[in-house]
């Protein structure tokens, strides 16, 4: 095959301004100055492709960007990190950008974002993605355009082919991408929105209804958790100090992938990635803190 990984999903430019605190409505912190400030390439599967590119994969993203001049940069910045954007689908409509406000000496960050209405594929856009699905050995899909994703997932699982997931929302269609995936991942909040069930291996176990493969749950700073049959495997997250966790669960979703190719034991697997999201905490920005290998490897 002449792909490892292909992604469906978004893209996106953070506009990242670093302050001294975060502000507040009233008192000294309702003013305060910009210390600096930078344009990040990032977005869910933007990044994660990024990851999948350094960590060795021959990636390719197969998502949407803006008809404007944060698209192009999208697209650049993809490319001289080695991921194939030739089947990428440029949209009528601007590219969606977030505002990310992070604290000096503060790791975790406040997310503004803004997508416009037609930032979306056509259904008459799928074809040009199913043609690198079948190629690959491995489909990566987030739940932004969720119709997408689902066409995207049932083009691969046809295919024969693994299917990962980015889950962070539930909508009366996110089961059926579950269902789908031969590996989902989902976010902490998932499992208890989804089941009702507050206690997460009690949620997950409820959710065996929908997938018997891995069920895997990121959980920030704590690392990961996952159900595989009736096995707990808990991974612990690498104690560091976190600079900026922007793009961190994508850089894991890479890691994971990588690791899942590789053929690791699940356990390894969900190490690697731990290892992969902490050192992407280390350094600033989305798609400008992925790490190389070796930089997984020294963490690790």
């Amino acid at each position: 095959m002449s792909l490892d990984v292909a992604g469906v999903g978004a893209s996106a430019v953070d506009l990242v301004y670093v302050l001294p605190a975060y502000p507040a409505p009233e008192g000294p912190l309702s003013k305060l100055p910009i210390q600096s400030h930078f344009v990040s390439p990032g977005g869910q599967m933007a990044t994660a492709m990024a990851g999948c590119a350094a960590l060795g994969l021959r990636a390719a993203f197969l998502g949407a960007t803006g008809n404007d001049e944060h698209g192009a940069r999208i697209r650049e910045s993809l490319a001289r990190r080695g991921v194939d954007v030739s089947h990428a689908t440029t949209l009528d409509a601007p590219q969606p950008y977030s505002v990310i406000l992070l604290a000096q000496d503060q790791g975790e960050r406040i997310v503004l974002w803004h997508r416009d209405a037609g930032a979306k594929f056509h259904p008459d856009d799928y074809a040009r993605f199913a043609g690198p699905i079948s190629e690959a050995r491995l489909l990566h899909v987030d739940d932004v355009d969720l119709e997408a994703g689902i066409a995207a997932a049932k083009i691969a699982r046809e295919a024969g082919r693994l299917v990962t997931t980015d889950i962070d929302r539930v909508t009366d269609r996110t089961s059926e991408l579950i269902q789908l995936a031969t590996h989902p991942i989902l976010a902490e909040h998932v499992p208890a929105k989804l089941t009702g069930e507050k206690d997460l291996l009690r949620a997950l176990r409820r959710l065996r209804a929908l997938n018997a493969g891995p069920l895997i749950v990121t959980r920030g700073a704590q690392g990961a958790l996952a159900l595989d049959g009736d096995a707990v495997i808990d991974a612990p997250g690498f104690a560091i100090e976190a600079v900026d966790t922007t793009g961190a669960g994508d850089i894991f979703r890479a890691g994971f992938i990588t690791a899942l190719l590789e053929g690791q034991p699940l356990k390894d697997a969900l190490r690697f990635a731990n290892a992969a999201a902490a050192s992407s905490c280390t350094r600033q920005g989305a798609m400008a803190s992925v790490p190389s290998r070796a930089d997984v490897d020294r963490m690790l």
